[in-house]
């Protein structure tokens, strides 16, 4: 992808947002849910998707047996995905941080679904169009937020931190980041001057969760992962980053950041969930880190 390429909810990375809301309403359906976003359906229904998406154990039903949806069960893993970074802003919040920065944001509905403590502003960035559609869809729903809700839609690829400054972002107040389902999108130097950028921004007592892959190459040669991509019309190998990189982790630990890091299986266990099936080579591969930038 080149500087200044944009897409909309329903082509390119876009897509692959929707099949991730898709995912976290089915999770939500779920009796023993670990996470739940009365938003997501909504957002699926009101998009154009190329291939259907079911949001509900019934749609999934009404699909061949083959589909990749029906055996999928991608909503164990972004159930897990997104429990643990709900937990991540929950304990920002309970440690004084009132500064949130949502990066690559797609439909996550956070600002508008978690209990946020009194104070709190949530930056969301994002494409224009991306944004455009999410808030759209939740006017429609009479959504409110619950928090001071700041969106800035600027693509990453551009000068985004002076965008999200310009927002209202105050850099002396410490802030909880978030870059879930981002990196195998970066190339690596993309990714080193993101995680140079937040350090730059975060002043002592900041925090950053990320979600990170410790081999992409692995999941290129997951051909369940290239069949679920191509039922949307993508090739998920076109979009992905498999050139080798820093390891995250090092990278913040160099920048001087404090970091904890658990693999999705461990995580998965702990909430009594098992990762199996379509999406556990993803889960093996796939680990969560969070980091801490002390003084």
């Amino acid at each position: 992808m080149t500087t200044g390429q944009q897409w909309d909810i329903v082509t390119s990375v876009g897509l692959t947002a929707l099949g991730v809301a898709a995912a976290r309403a089915l999770e939500t359906h779920r009796e023993d849910r670990l996470m739940s976003d009365p938003f997501a359906a909504a957002f699926v229904k009101a998009a154009d998707a190329p291939a259907p998406m079911p949001t509900s154990p019934e749609e999934v039903a009404q699909l061949p047996d083959d589909s990749i949806w029906a055996q999928a069960k991608m909503e164990d893993y972004m159930g897990v995905r997104s429990r643990c970074f709900d937990d991540f802003f929950s304990a920002a919040g309970e440690a004084g941080v009132r500064q949130v920065v949502i990066l690559a944001s797609g439909l996550d509905a956070r600002a508008h679904r978690l209990d946020w403590a009194a104070g709190t502003t949530v930056f969301e960035i994002d494409q224009p169009k991306v944004l455009e559609f999410k808030q759209t869809v939740l006017d429609g729903l009479g959504a409110a937020p619950k928090c001071a809700h700041r969106p800035v839609p600027i693509d990453l690829r551009e000068d985004w931190s002076s965008a999200l400054t310009e927002a209202g972002f105050d850099t002396e107040a410490p802030t909880a980041w978030l870059a879930e389902g981002l990196l195998p999108y970066l190339p690596p130097e993309a990714e080193q001057q993101l995680l140079t950028t937040i350090d730059r921004l975060s002043t002592f007592g900041s925090r950053l969760a990320v979600e990170d892959f410790n081999d992409v190459r692995r999941l290129f040669e997951d051909e369940d992962l290239a069949d679920f991509g191509q039922e949307w019309g993508l090739d998920m190998r076109d979009l992905l980053h498999s050139d080798d990189r820093p390891e995250a982790p090092d990278v913040l630990r160099g920048l001087g950041w404090k970091t904890e890091v658990e693999g999705a299986e461990a995580k998965a266990r702990g909430y009594g969930r098992d990762l199996s099936g379509m999406f556990g080579e993803m889960a093996d591969a796939s680990r969560f880190v969070e980091a801490h930038k002390a003084a």
